[in-house]
């Protein structure tokens, strides 16, 4: 066995596993296809003796007409044992799937933001839906039909032999040919999923972003070019899927002539067998070589059926192996912290932290400063200097490489993540919204933030009257990412929710930079509402919104270059007096 071929064969015994708490539908399911596997065969038997004894030798109707509805019966019996294999086959489907997708979602929600910086999000959308939906045809309707044709194909030739040998032998003479086919076939097919796999991913991945940023291309009259980009893309994914009607075309057809071949095998040895012979022995053969011709008809359904399914597994554990490279991956934060007796109402303490995404390339370096607990801190610098990245340590959603961050006497790493992201708000300069209503965008589906705590935060902030006038107030939905609003509403409403929560340690990153002047006073109102008994740390372009900072700390090229309050910085003449001085001259522009 190829390492290839290990490697699928590990990976479908650990989607086996899922099955664990199913073990119910699973034995269902197996009793079913075993009932089956024993059941159909006997049919094609029990006809050709009713051939032989009750229309060649005794032509006795009543008998006849009994036997006839025993299969009858028998056919009933097989269609219900169909039905229920189905429902259980599927049911353990959709309840493993199920598992598997809540693990995976589970899993990435976890993961640190840096792998959502370099992963696109339609390959992950790819791995969600539709890798999962080809896995739950495994289970559906590879791995039962599989394990049923099987033994099904090891009862007819078992039969088959203690019937007649050496009609066995001769109808069975063009498997090897059809064994030699099939191993092509899958082969072809494994080939041509890898290919659909990769082509289906390029193709979510291309079609998210560009409907995300359709304002772009349209901005910038990129629609022919992006069209074009499609076209070539869809031909590489159409393409793909032709490999596999391709070899599909050729396979299915070798099945039927080889198929064709047993049978005809199958009459001419009973013609030689038949010459010499009287006219009632002749007959006598009637019974068994109808029987035969029936099981061929099995023997090679199963076979043409195995290489399908075998494609259905080989389709699912090819997308299984997707998954589980990412369920393997070790990219979530590492929450060792046990802490949650940690109080905020402390100060925050930066100690030598140094800072890269890749290797050495560091944004921050050597950084030491102390934030007083219920003051308010200012990061300004030109864009790259490393202001958002110290509020992104701040809450752990990167690692620092060297340093310490402490909140009072306690080491960031030692909070327990939940309990200190509970207690830190971020309202961020590009606000998210979800396709849903005004009020759960603001608490997030908390169902312990009421209504009338979030008009309360509303009416602080300025927003109510807003809301008020939307058609259902703050029952009105927003769109797919808050698109019916304007860009200061969406940044009101991120104020709102973060005054809801309540937070020990709000962040603000440059919240007010997209917003229109109107919609700036408003917050800037607010902002000395909600900053007031809480540590806050702002960051800033409009340095007219940090005036009243306690304290303005400037960054350039991930260090320190000055400190202290608005007037100090002033008085010192240095790079903030610059940058002040400069933003006013291009405002009064």
């Amino acid at each position: 066995m190829s390492e290839k071929a290990s490697i699928n064969l590990k990976v479908f015994w650990r989607l086996i596993a899922f099955t664990k708490p199913y073990r119910r539908y699973f034995a269902l399911a197996v009793f079913c296809t075993l009932i089956l596997a024993f059941l159909s065969p006997s049919r094609p038997f029990l006809i050709g003796k009713m051939v032989d004894n009750y229309i060649v030798k005794d032509q006795n109707g009543e008998m006849l007409l009994f036997w006839f509805s025993i299969i009858a019966i028998m056919l009933a019996i097989e269609a219900f044992f169909q039905f229920v294999n189905a429902y259980f086959s599927n049911l353990l489907a959709q309840s493993v799937i199920r598992d598997l997708r809540d693990k995976l979602f589970g899993h990435l929600v976890s993961f640190k933001t840096s792998y959502f910086d370099k992963s696109p999000v339609g390959t992950l959308v790819t791995r969600l839906v539709s890798d999962l939906e080809a896995i739950t045809d495994v289970f559906s309707s590879g791995l039962m039909d599989v394990f049923g044709d099987l033994l099904s194909l090891i009862v007819i030739i078992f039969v088959m032999f203690w019937m007649n040998w050496e009609l066995a032998l001769m109808t069975i003479l063009p498997i090897p040919l059809l064994v030699f086919a099939t191993r092509i076939f899958a082969r072809a097919m494994r080939d041509s999923f890898q290919l659909e796999r990769l082509q289906v991913n390029k193709l979510n991945t291309f079609v998210q972003e560009r409907l995300t940023g359709m304002s772009i291309l349209q901005l910038f009259n990129r629609q022919d070019k992006e069209y074009e980009n499609f076209q070539t893309i869809n031909k590489g994914h159409r393409q793909a899927h032709i490999n596999a009607v391709w070899a599909n075309s050729i396979f299915f057809p070798v099945v039927e002539l080889l198929s064709s071949l047993s049978i005809a095998l199958l009459l001419v040895y009973g013609a030689l067998k038949s010459t010499g012979k009287t006219a009632f022995e002749i007959k006598s053969m009637y019974g068994e070589i109808i029987s035969f011709t029936l099981y061929v008809n099995m023997l090679f359904r199963p076979i043409r059926q195995l290489a399908d399914k075998f494609n259905i597994l080989q389709r699912g554990t090819i997308r299984a192996e997707r998954v589980f490279e990412i369920l393997d991956l070790e990219e979530h934060v590492q929450d060792e912290g046990k802490n949650t007796n940690c109080g905020f109402d402390k100060d925050i303490e930066f100690k030598n932290i140094s800072f890269a995404y890749q290797d050495e390339d560091w944004v921050l370096r050597n950084i030491s400063l102390t934030i007083e607990k219920g003051k308010t801190i200012a990061f300004v610098g030109a864009t790259g200097a490393g202001k958002s990245t110290i509020v992104n340590l701040l809450g752990r959603f990167y690692e620092y490489q060297k340093g310490d961050i402490f909140i009072g006497e306690i080491n960031l790493k030692e909070i327990d993540l939940a309990h200190l992201r509970k207690n830190i708000a971020i309202v961020l300069q590009d606000v998210f919204l979800f396709s849903d209503t005004v009020h759960n965008n603001i608490t997030l589906g908390d169902p312990a933030i009421t209504r009338e705590e979030v008009i309360k935060a509303a009416k602080k902030i300025g927003a109510h009257e807003f809301i008020t006038k939307l058609p259902d107030g703050y029952d009105y939905q927003v769109g797919e990412r808050g698109g019916v609003l304007s860009v200061g509403q969406r940044q009101l409403l991120s104020f709102i929710r973060a005054a809801v929560y309540n937070p020990s340690i709000l962040i603000l990153d440059e919240a007010t930079s997209s917003v229109d002047n109107e919609s700036e006073q408003l917050i800037q109102k607010a902002t000395g509402e909600i900053t007031k008994g809480r540590t806050s740390i702002v960051i800033a372009h409009r340095l007219s919104t940090i005036q009243n900072a306690d304290c303005i700390v400037v960054l350039d090229q991930g260090q320190i270059i000055e400190s202290g309050s608005h007037a100090e910085l002033l008085n010192a003449n240095g790079i903030y007096k610059k940058l002040f001085e400069m933003q006013f001259k291009l405002e009064d522009n």
